[in-house]
Formats: C-alpha cells, sequence, structure tokens
C-alpha cells in the first residue's frame, strides 16, 4: 500500500481536512484537522459531543478526505454534507484524495487552561488501512495563507499598528500551531522585520 507522503502528508504537520463517518446508514461530516504521526498514521482531536466522534466511537473507523471545496466545507461546519456530495464508500466525491482509517486508541482530554466545556474533546490515534489518489493537489494548511496574509499586511501596517500587529498575533499563533518548519521560519523574519521597523509585537 502507498503512504500517507504519495498524497503530500507530512509528518508533524497538521492539515485540514474533512472527516466523513456513518452509522445506521446515516453519513455525518466535519471539518477536522489531523497530524501525520507516520506514513500510515494520524491523529486528531474531537469534540466530546460531536456525532463525528459518537459515530468512530461506534464503528471504530472514518475517513479522512483531503479536500479544497469551500462549499464541502461549509455544508459541514453547518451540519453536513449532501448526499450528493458522496460516493458510495462515504468519501466525499470532490476530495482531491482520501484515505480510510482504523482506530488504535481514543483518550479523553480537558484543556485545564480553559474553563469552556467545549474544550473537552478525545485525541484519536488511527492506522490508515487504504489510501485513494485522484491528482496531484495538496492538502490544505493554513500556515501558508496566514503567511501570504502576512506579507500583504507587512504592506499596510503604518496604516493601522495596532489592528495589523493583532493579526500578527494571531498569524504567529496558528502558524507555530499548525506550520511547517519553513512556515515558522519565515514569519520569524516578517515579525523581526516588524522589530527593526520599531513595532513591538511581545
Amino acid at each position: 500500500m502507498q503512504d500517507l507522503r504519495s498524497i503530500g502528508l507530512e509528518k508533524g504537520i497538521h492539515y485540514e481536512t474533512i472527516i466523513t463517518t456513518k452509522y445506521n446508514n446515516k453519513s455525518n461530516s466535519a471539518p477536522i484537522g489531523v497530524i501525520c504521526t507516520g506514513n500510515h498514521s494520524i491523529m486528531c482531536r474531537i469534540f466530546k459531543t460531536s456525532h463525528t466522534l459518537n459515530n468512530i466511537l461506534k464503528t471504530n473507523e472514518f475517513i479522512v478526505n483531503v479536500v479544497d471545496n469551500p462549499f464541502a466545507f461549509t455544508y459541514s461546519t453547518l451540519s453536513t454534507v449532501p448526499n450528493s456530495y458522496l460516493n458510495s464508500d462515504n468519501s466525499l466525491k470532490c476530495a482531491n484524495s482520501y484515505f480510510k482509517c482504523e482506530v488504535e486508541s481514543i483518550k479523553d482530554v480537558v484543556k485545564t487552561n480553559d474553563p469552556i466545556n467545549k474544550s473537552q474533546k478525545s485525541i484519536i490515534k488511527a492506522k490508515v488501512v487504504e489510501i485513494v489518489k485522484k491528482n496531484n493537489k495538496k492538502p490544505l494548511n493554513r500556515a501558508m495563507d496566514l503567511l501570504v496574509e502576512s506579507v500583504h499586511n507587512m504592506e499596510k501596517i503604518d496604516e493601522n499598528p495596532e489592528y495589523y500587529l493583532g493579526r500578527f498575533k494571531e498569524a504567529k499563533r496558528v502558524i507555530t500551531k499548525v506550520g511547517s518548519r519553513k512556515d515558522k521560519e519565515a514569519i520569524k523574519i516578517l515579525l523581526e522585520e516588524l522589530e527593526k521597523k520599531g513595532y513591538g509585537f511581545n
């Protein structure tokens, strides 16, 4: 079986995907970030109250769809995609690639620094049992988009320093969390340039 590198996933990187599950002939889709932990393994964090987690607990399986369709993300966020978006195996028709997973472990966690109940999540570790590649499009990662946005914001920083410094702060937070080594190095260069311009970032 080909491994996750064949569809553009790198170990240690966080990708934006849509997970599809099915239980009692009822499908569900949800936008969920996954981290590639090996050539044939991933992990993800899912809210304990979600339909996705309930289905996974009952079936011990799910499909990770690598997709860049804006409507698929929108429908999955609001509820779930229409049945017309699904293949017979419950993968997304619009997926650039997808892989089927079997659960290896599930662990409940709570962020102690976040009093909101929604911070209760389950960490799922799973092995990849089948990979289907449709094209060579890369999986989504928020870091690159934020880096490009930060480049544009660099040109406008003098117009409204407080506003744009706030955007830089958020970009740094997300890139530090989900970005690759190159993404992190690139935002560091931009922030160093801000310091040279006299804009304290911390």
